[in-house]
């Protein structure tokens, strides 16, 4: 029986390990945090989420109140802060699933004290300060206001002060130093507040950096946050694609949309089972590869939707796959940093464009591994 989906393999025990490296580096008063944001960078925040929380981990980031509510479903335990702030037409959601917003305005500011009020509670929040982003976060004539006046926040517990790093993956960047020296200043203000600037990269760089509490997201799911070096981390993700057809086409003959590739010679090639709607980027087309027994078989065609077709040509005769087999598109022989590169992208795009159509096995070793297929689970051992 043929195979008609991929096989997403996401290694727990790989994410726990890059959870423990990354403790290793903090500084001695420092905490670790997850942020597993678009649903756990696309591998699935619930499971990413649970495995943490029993390594150690209380602290997780995600962006939306919806994130947030999705992930305390999955954990009863640990503090979720929610990046993009306080949104008041979902207030008393917030005390409801014990969630904490990242504010970055007046207008949040504001409407946080009086949820507080009308729950005669002092509601625990962050201050997020925008430093040369300029995306979120207080700006600096808002910032000055509050630190002369900080009245402004009565009402609020102020657990923690933060901001973001903008090029901390370019190692030696001028502008790292420049936010870190305008978010000390900050912080400064704020005593008995965490403190949390390093992202996965900035963790990396200086241990001044580190400050209460660490941020890392890419680098927990095995992409590198040094890029200028070899990756540190383990890898958490590997992609098998089945194989709908091998065919040989003849000198001439045209592959895929557009004609974009014609056969120079006589040409074996294998056609997958996942395209574009998988995650496979259309910017792949006749760039990429996928590997077939640590064999690179470049893409050939424009990827399109559901297929993408591969040359088979430097595999040997007798050891070339069949329909049924599956390709590797990520795995030992290509990471999702090395896949993106190839799409003109970063890691980050690669997981989290990975689609729903893929069997899904989280894997931890000496433990039974979850299938999800079709939106069900079940027990499997020894995946």
């Amino acid at each position: 029986m043929l195979k008609s989906q991929g096989i997403l393999t996401i290694d727990l025990g790989a994410v726990i390990a890059n959870y423990n490296t990354l403790k290793a580096l903090a500084a001695p008063e420092t905490r670790v945090a997850a942020v597993v944001k678009a649903n756990g960078y696309g591998l699935g925040a619930a499971e990413i989420g649970q495995t943490l929380a029993a390594a150690g981990c209380r602290d997780f980031f995600v962006s939306s109140l919806e994130e947030g509510i999705a992930l305390r479903q999955a954990l009863k335990q640990g503090r979720i802060l929610v990046l993009n702030g306080f949104y008041g037409s979902g207030a008393d959601s917030y005390l409801e699933h014990s969630l904490a917003p990242v504010m970055g305005s007046f207008m949040e500011i504001e409407g946080y004290k009086k949820l507080g009020a009308k729950h005669g509670k002092k509601l625990d929040a962050f201050l997020s300060f925008n430093i040369r982003m300029n995306r979120l976060g207080l700006g600096a004539v808002e910032t000055k206001k509050i630190l002369e006046d900080m009245s402004m926040l009565d009402g609020i517990n102020i657990a923690g002060v933060m901001s973001h790093f903008a090029c901390s993956d370019e190692a030696g960047h001028p502008m790292t130093e420049v936010q870190y020296k305008v978010f000390d200043d900050i912080a400064r203000h704020f005593p008995k507040a965490e403190k949390s600037l390093s992202n996965s990269s900035g963790i990396f760089r200086d241990k001044k950096y580190h400050y209460n509490l660490l941020r890392p997201g890419m680098a927990l799911y095995g992409l590198n946050p040094t890029p200028e070096t070899k990756n540190p981390m383990r890898p958490v993700v590997s992609l098998e694609l089945p194989i709908a057809r091998v065919r040989l086409v003849y000198a001439g003959a045209s592959v895929g949309y557009g004609a974009t590739w014609n056969a120079p010679k006589d040409t074996p090639l294998a056609t997958v089972a996942a395209g574009y709607a998988d995650g496979i980027f259309r910017s792949l087309s006749n760039k990429g590869a996928l590997y077939w027994k640590g064999y690179r078989c470049p893409i050939r065609g424009r990827v399109s939707m559901d297929l993408t077709t591969v040359d088979l040509t430097d595999v040997p005769e007798k050891e070339r796959p069949r329909p049924g087999d599956v390709m590797e598109l990520i795995g030992p022989h290509q990471g999702a940093d090395e896949l993106a590169h190839d799409a003109g992208t970063i890691g980050y795009e690669t997981l989290t464009s990975l689609g729903h159509r893929y069997e899904r096995v989280y894997f931890e070793a000496g433990k039974s591994s979850i299938r999800i297929s079709g939106g069900k689970s079940e027990s499997a051992r020894g995946a």
